[in-house]
């Protein structure tokens, strides 16, 4: 079976199979997904099937493009000899058919409810990816008959657990979210879980079968525990306030974005005050930020975006280490520049989210302190992150990008985008004049990552966070360079911004620059020739 390459950014390599039906194109990107995975030692940070493609991230200082691709292409043929097989596993889930869209569904196909009940029992379904939200299903194997097309307008919340289908595809919606599913029943079964290993029920590859049932109860979310010694109580929680740490990698397959934070570079800023190494656990606080009342002593720090911070009615300015006593409050104001601010503490924040998505913290939130985490690895610094517009994204064009009109294409790189009001964490969307399709506006789902911009068929671009679903199917006109990601965190409503074009060597040569420290430490970007695959 034949592989094709695209290099989307730095440390981002797309797998596609294109001489390959859909079902064997995508039974082959699980296979080769599973057959990389010794690679995890070397630098691989995911590996993500979707239809009929497979996204590989990795970090480019220890394993090089050409070597990824070397890997995949010995692998592959390897792979495709074994795209039937599959982890062996199948799941029967227990449905109560009473979905809204059920009667709906049924009229259109030209049968009754219960008929469209025994028809889709009756088939056996497969896994062929999980994206859209953690532990989120794409299932084949749908009857023809029952295939609809998915609402014209999505809703604004799904419940959990509800069994939908649109299109080819049937799925479950593990959480309460918006969607645009025709919604046919609903289970019990909780499909993600944080604390489970995986955390996602299903796994690409495995059967699924649904049975009938009378009744079911919503799954219940999973229990929050209290975390020990906390060393803040949150008494106003802010716009939209919450802890980030490191990126979550390795779990893209089950659906869950790498989170992180929005501007890691402000982030590590914070963290290097502090002492900490760039990755500790810090608070992250969009526009208008929290107050906290301190618990216990700490050492604390501020940078991002910039925002008066205060500590019992003291300004303390960005950059620098201060001390925080049991009982002092913490008060963010507003942001006067720029879009996000980060408190990081000596030791680092106690990232609950553990492998589930960004969680915004609410009043009475207790933070806590990374314990196994450990302070002091990092030199202080007094310097901190610029922050505010207008703003210039490096971008490579996209693997769709013949998707668009020629005019779109150089309106896109010659344009002054705005940023919305309506851009978060999951991605930053963009006003202007819609951008046009050359014919459809929608693509096989394919993988996805932080600075993936998509256009949807309304034409605005949106510019994924890392937050944003790890499949999507958008056509994808460009990728932002990750040397330039951070960019996003800042850039708040209104803010101007531009794409500038760019090729894979200036993306290497930007993230080798971004690295902190890389050139006292002698860091390298890992040699294409790397004969070690």
């Amino acid at each position: 079976m034949r592989l094709s390459f695209s290099d989307l950014r730095d440390g981002l390599v797309l797998v596609d199979f294109p001489e390959a039906s859909n079902d064997a194109a995508n039974r082959a990107a699980v296979a080769l997904s599973r057959a990389l995975a010794t690679l995890r030692e070397r630098g691989l940070r995911d590996a993500i099937p979707a239809a009929r493609t497979l996204l590989l991230s990795f970090d480019p200082v220890r394993l090089s493009h050409g070597a990824v691709r070397r890997a995949a292409s010995r692998h592959g043929g390897r792979a495709s000899a074994r795209v039937a097989d599959g982890p062996g596993r199948t799941l029967d889930i227990p449905t109560a058919f009473d979905g809204e869209d059920l009667a709906t569904v049924a009229a259109a196909s030209g049968l009754t409810p219960g008929e469209l009940v025994g028809l889709f029992c009756e088939a056996e379904y497969r896994v062929s990816f999980l994206g859209f939200a953690p532990g989120f299903p794409y299932l084949t194997g749908l009857p023809e008959r029952l295939r609809v097309p998915r609402l014209p307008t999505p809703r604004v919340r799904v419940p959990a657990g509800s069994v939908a289908i649109a299109g080819e595809y049937a799925g479950i919606y593990p959480s309460a979210t918006p969607g645009g599913w025709r919604l046919v029943g609903r289970t019990g079964a909780r499909l993600f879980d944080p604390r489970r290993d995986p955390p996602a029920l299903f796994s690409a590859g495995d059967r699924v079968r649904f049975s009938q049932v009378r009744r079911v109860d919503e799954p219940a979310a999973p229990e929050r525990p209290a975390p020990p010694a906390p060393l803040f109580r949150v008494e106003r929680a802010g716009l939209w306030s919450a802890v980030v740490g490191a990126p979550r990698w390795g779990l893209g397959s089950s659906g869950v974005p790498q989170g992180g934070p929005m501007d890691p570079a402000s982030a590590a800023a914070a963290n290097a005050a502090a002492g900490n190494p760039p990755d500790a656990g810090v608070l992250e606080a969009a526009v208008e930020g929290p107050e906290l009342e301190a618990l216990a002593p700490c050492v604390a720090a501020i940078a991002g975006a910039d925002v008066p911070v205060s500590c019992n009615g003291a300004a303390r300015p960005h950059g620098q280490p201060f001390a925080v006593a049991a009982g002092d409050r913490v008060i963010f104001g507003r942001a006067r520049k720029g879009m996000r601010a980060y408190l990081a503490v000596d030791g680092g924040l106690l990232d609950s989210q553990e492998t589930a998505v960004t969680r915004r913290l609410e009043r009475g939130d207790l933070l806590a302190a990374d314990a196994a985490a450990g302070g002091g690895a990092a030199a202080r610094a007094s310097g901190t992150a610029a922050a505010g517009g207008p703003f210039t994204l490096r971008a490579i064009p996209g693997p769709h990008a013949a998707m668009f009109t020629a005019a779109s294409l150089d309106a896109f790189f010659g344009r002054e985008w705005r940023v919305s009001p309506q851009s978060d964490r999951r991605g930053l969307r963009l006003e202007g004049a819609p951008l046009e399709h050359v014919h459809a506006a929608e693509v096989d789902p394919v993988g996805a990552a932080p600075g993936s911009v998509q256009v949807p068929g309304g034409g605005l671009p949106i510019v994924l966070g890392p937050d944003g679903p790890v499949t999507g199917g958008y056509p994808r006109i460009a990728t932002v360079i990750g040397a330039d990601l951070h960019r996003l965190g800042q850039a708040a409503p209104g803010d101007a911004v531009r794409f500038v074009p760019a090729t894979l060597e200036d993306a290497l040569a930007a993230y080798l620059r971004g690295r902190t420290g890389s050139r006292a430490r002698g860091v390298r970007l890992a040699p294409s020739d790397d004969r070690n695959t």
